[in-house]
């Protein structure tokens, strides 16, 4: 199944993202349940949340997923969501 995770950064967290991000990406990279992912921009280009489409078994392992995030780790979220999604185009 997909679930989407939808990441809302802390405002003024953006050296949390920052100083984060290496440990994120590797982890993202390493899983293997990541099928897409990127950060949201603000109007002036700063990253601000992100999304990640997680190929899962069941919602518990994307909430552990979610849990083992080196961003959620340091903080960096203010608010996060889980949607089970369904590809249709792409």
């Amino acid at each position: 199944m997909l679930v989407a995770f939808i990441g809302r950064d802390k405002p003024g967290h953006l050296q949390t993202r920052v100083d984060n991000r290496p440990a994120h990406v590797e982890y993202l990279k390493t899983c293997g349940i990541v099928a897409m992912a990127g950060p949201f921009l603000d109007d002036s280009g700063q990253m601000c949340g992100s999304l990640v489409v997680l190929n899962v078994d069941n919602m518990d392992q994307a909430r552990d997923w979610a849990e083992a995030d080196p961003y959620a780790k340091a903080g960096l979220f203010e608010k996060t969501e889980l949607i089970q999604w369904n590809k249709v185009i792409g």
